[in-house]
């Protein structure tokens, strides 16, 4: 006998809550929305212009420090 939609889905979210996982919903802005675009790149503009030598220095390193676990498969 096939298991129903609503049967199936039931059985897969046990199996994701017995390997220790649970539900969450997130809720995000619409794209469709007027004015996301514009608020987008209003956003992007403040962090372009809020960059310095320190902030690049420090996304280097950690850069730096990502690869170097990559190669020693640590991540």
């Amino acid at each position: 006998m096939s298991m129903s939609r609503a049967e199936r889905v039931e059985r897969r979210r046990a199996q994701l809550r017995a390997a220790g996982l649970r539900p969450v919903q997130i809720w995000v802005p619409g794209t469709r929305a007027p004015g996301f675009a514009e608020e987008c790149a209003r956003q992007s503009r403040l962090i372009r212009d809020s960059e310095t030598d320190a902030s690049r220095a420090e996304d280097a390193a950690w850069e730096a420090a990502s690869a170097e676990a990559i190669a020693r498969d640590e991540v």
